[in-house]
């Protein structure tokens, strides 16, 4: 049985940070450390009140065996080639421990939060499944990027942009899904789901 924490909770048991409990980002590593020295599988960090990629690295830079990874991260308010970038630095810092979770938020939030136009977020979040691993595939294998669907349309890649092969270069995608669609999506793109 995998056994995850989503981190940083006051404590170390699944629940929810109350709306204004604050988190101490200098504990975070810490926190971390707890947890791998436990025994949890992973831990896991909610795109929320901070950025879940820093917090991650500093928790994959303080621990050596636990898996680390968000358990929903937004993907529409980030291009899918700065999310690849993000994903492939924390794959690479933690020696392949990483999971990219990914949901797609609700329609106020990315037009109003994010002053985003709102499209089908099934569809949306196949193209940007496929566009990020598009861009992972030219950095691992120096295969041409040229990845083109109804939402991105990326082809550019020079040297200075291009972090090179990494030695873990799978990272597991999960989708966050609370439909039908979505739910097809995961199935068809991702390597896991999160309900």
């Amino acid at each position: 049985m995998i056994i995850e924490s989503l981190l940083p909770l006051g404590k170390l048991d699944p629940g929810l940070r109350e709306p204004d409990t604050p988190l101490e980002i200098g504990e975070f590593a810490e926190r971390a450390q707890t947890a791998e020295s436990v025994g949890l599988d992973a831990v896991l960090v909610e795109e929320t009140k901070d950025d879940p990629y820093q917090l991650l690295a500093l928790g994959a830079a303080a621990t050596s065996t636990i898996g680390i990874g968000t358990s929903v991260a937004m993907a529409f308010p980030r291009s899918p080639t700065a999310t690849a970038m993000s994903a492939w630095s924390l794959q690479k810092l933690s020696h392949g421990r990483f999971v990219l979770g990914l949901g797609s938020q609700v329609r106020a939030h990315i037009q109003r939060r994010y002053g985003l136009p709102w499209h089908a977020p099934a569809p949306w979040m196949r193209d940007y499944v496929g566009a990020m691993r598009a861009v992972w595939e030219c950095w691992q294998n120096g295969t041409e990027l040229n990845f083109e669907s109804e939402h991105y349309n990326i082809n550019l890649m020079v040297p200075l942009f291009d972090p090179g092969p990494i030695d873990h270069p799978k990272i597991p995608v999960h989708i966050a899904a609370i439909g039908p669609n979505m739910c097809g999506v995961a199935g068809e793109v991702a390597d896991g789901v999160r309900l």
